[in-house]
């Protein structure tokens, strides 16, 4: 073959290579998640309820979370519900700390964290202290290294290298931090001023966490641990993290597991608790969440629940929202779930961040995942699961509480909006799967 034509071959050869490259990398990072319906066969009453037995069952099975009974729970509402009792249990840890934060940024918060656990370490605490690579990088690098100096073991998780760039979009959504094995607490806060303060105010996010004791810590525990093995090839067992004790001391009222979520393929543990979730609810359904961009499926699988009788309410974020792209993705939708009959509503006050579900009054969650692909698909996410009616109507008077501080949308006014604000929505939700 003459030289010049065989220079052609090659060069198309590669091309075709390269375009096919670039097709796996665009639907790797636009993968969406399979479940359409939740069909209970030889079942005539549908899918289990929340208020069945079978349903905690069923749970478990398809998310691979172990309710425990023996535990308690507590809500911890934004900053000034939050931090001055994470100060105070982490000051009281006697042996052993973990604390994994996805977001960090320089203030008072992250000053407050490095003073805490370097006060730790200095009695002797053995601190581990696990940063996503990605979410924490505008911490200063001397922040970090008078922590390690004080004896905090740091771990950088998911750093970005050349041999890992087909990995980039997998991030570690996770909040953790466990004190003694005994005290854990997870949500959606993190090192970043904005999370101080009450939640109504400009700048003061309105934020949902929990704190937990009970057999379900050590579920947490082990997330922290998993997350740790990848970082620093460390896999950290035993009764000095995993306390025996803990096990024997049930003296909770509440069933509660830790829905620990992780990338891959095909149908996802938080795609498949999404679905039973919604599939179960029979009275209400309560939706809080700061990205709320469902996909076909979700949306179906919501006013398939309004059609069941099910009292159907989304509250998410208004405009003063820190990522308008995916307000404008979900906003997109607000006119089909609405004349689906759920009903919408935005918070107006601030930002709003928080993660939470509760049906029926009985089953409630709490944590970081979002309600959006990149939640379902691409990250790490933690969110305690709580099987108890006292919490459940707790979860529930929140949400109430919240819609005092909201706006509902309603099909009329939602229509008087503008033609550009209808193309931002459109291009917007093109993007969906990225967001």
């Amino acid at each position: 073959m003459p030289k010049p034509r065989l220079e052609r071959l090659l060069i198309v050869l590669g091309s075709l290579v390269l375009l096919s490259f670039g097709a796996i990398g665009v639907l790797t990072v636009t993968r969406g998640t399979p479940v359409k319906y939740v069909l209970a066969e030889g079942d005539a009453d549908g899918a289990p309820a929340v208020s069945d037995s079978l349903f905690a069952r069923t749970f478990e099975l398809f998310t691979g979370t172990h309710l425990d009974p023996g535990n308690n729970a507590e809500a911890m509402l934004n900053g000034d519900g939050t931090y001055p009792r994470m100060w105070a249990d982490l000051r009281a840890a006697q042996q052993t700390v973990t604390v994994q934060m996805y977001y960090s940024q320089p203030g008072a918060v992250a000053d407050t964290m490095a003073a805490v656990l370097t006060e730790l370490a200095r009695r002797k605490v053995r601190v581990l202290f696990l940063l996503d690579a990605f979410g924490s990088q505008n911490l200063k690098k001397d922040w970090a290294d008078r922590l390690r100096a004080a004896g905090v073991e740091i771990g950088l998780l998911r750093q970005l290298h050349w041999y890992s760039i087909h990995n980039a979009t997998d991030r570690s959504h996770v909040r953790v931090i466990v004190i003694d094995g005994k005290v854990g607490y997870t949500g959606g806060y993190g090192l970043a001023d904005y999370w101080l303060g009450d939640g109504h105010h400009d700048d003061q996010w309105r934020e949902s966490n929990v704190r937990f004791t009970g057999p379900v810590v050590l579920q947490l525990q082990a997330a922290f641990s998993a997350a740790w093995a990848e970082a620093t090839g460390n896999l950290v067992i035993g009764d000095l993290f995993f306390p025996r004790a803990v096990h024997r001391t049930m003296t909770g009222s509440m069933e509660a597991g830790l829905l620990y979520t992780s990338p891959t393929t095909g149908s996802t543990p938080a795609e498949r608790f999404i679905a039973l979730t919604i599939s179960g609810a029979r009275k209400s359904l309560y939706i809080t969440n700061s990205y709320f961009v469902p996909d076909d499926d979700f949306r179906r699988m919501l006013i398939q629940a309004v059609h069941r009788g099910v009292d159907v309410r989304v509250l998410t974020v208004g405009a003063k929202t820190d990522v308008k792209t995916t307000w404008y993705a979900g906003r997109f939708r607000y006119e089909e779930l609405m004349k689906g009959g759920v009903k919408v509503y935005e918070y107006q006050p601030t930002m709003i961040h928080s993660k939470t579900i509760v049906a029926d009054g009985l089953w409630s969650s709490v944590g970081s995942m979002n309600f959006d692909n990149r939640s379902m698909a691409f990250n790490n996410e933690s969110n305690l699961v709580v099987l108890n009616p006292v919490f459940g109507q707790m979860m529930d008077s929140t949400f109430m509480d919240d819609l005092r501080y909201s706006t509902q949308m309603s099909l009329v006014e939602f229509g008087k909006r503008g033609q550009v604000e209808r193309f931002k929505e459109r291009v917007c939700a093109l993007l969906g799967r990225l967001l």
